[in-house]
């Protein structure tokens, strides 16, 4: 059997990037049981209520949604338990400091497998106020616009 490479996403949280200013993303692995990977090998996962929080030194994933192995015995996980996060030590202290600052949060933006091992993209992040959002969408309304007008324009060149 051949050795898998390169990055498989399975789920990603677009809604972090439109709810949060994203300050510093990190890659941790993951603490998984057998019948969570065969589950996320089949593409299943949802990071939509998902949050990282660090307690007693350690880096704990809550809330993500990792459904049952439609396989799975009695030995099947619970959907929605909290999973160990891997990161190295001098990681966590620098979030530990970061996140008890006021405002600051650790949510989750990716899940991955990268080279045969489940990893999650983890960001700490700023709340926005709702004006911040509306801008945000603004401006990426009016990029889109600029960008359909200036390949209107080219076409209308070649033509």
């Amino acid at each position: 059997m051949a050795k898998e490479t390169g990055r498989k996403l399975i789920a990603q949280n677009k809604k972090a990037r439109h709810d949060y200013h994203i300050l510093d993303t990190y890659e941790c692995g993951l603490v998984l049981t057998g019948t969570e990977v065969k589950s996320l090998r089949q593409g299943r996962a949802s990071l939509v209520d998902g949050f990282a929080q660090l307690d007693g030194g350690e880096a704990w994933l809550h809330n993500v949604h990792i459904p049952e192995y439609s396989q799975g015995t009695w030995t099947n996980h619970s959907a929605r338990r909290k999973r160990k996060m891997l990161l190295h030590r001098a990681e966590i202290d620098k979030l530990l400091a970061k996140t008890q600052e006021t405002g600051h949060t650790l949510v989750p933006l990716a899940l991955y497998f990268k080279d045969g091992r489940a990893k999650v993209e983890i960001a700490l992040a700023k709340g926005k106020k709702e004006y911040d959002k509306r801008q945000t969408l603004r401006e990426k309304q009016d990029r889109r616009e600029a960008d359909r007008a200036i390949s209107a324009a080219r076409r209308r060149q070649r033509a």
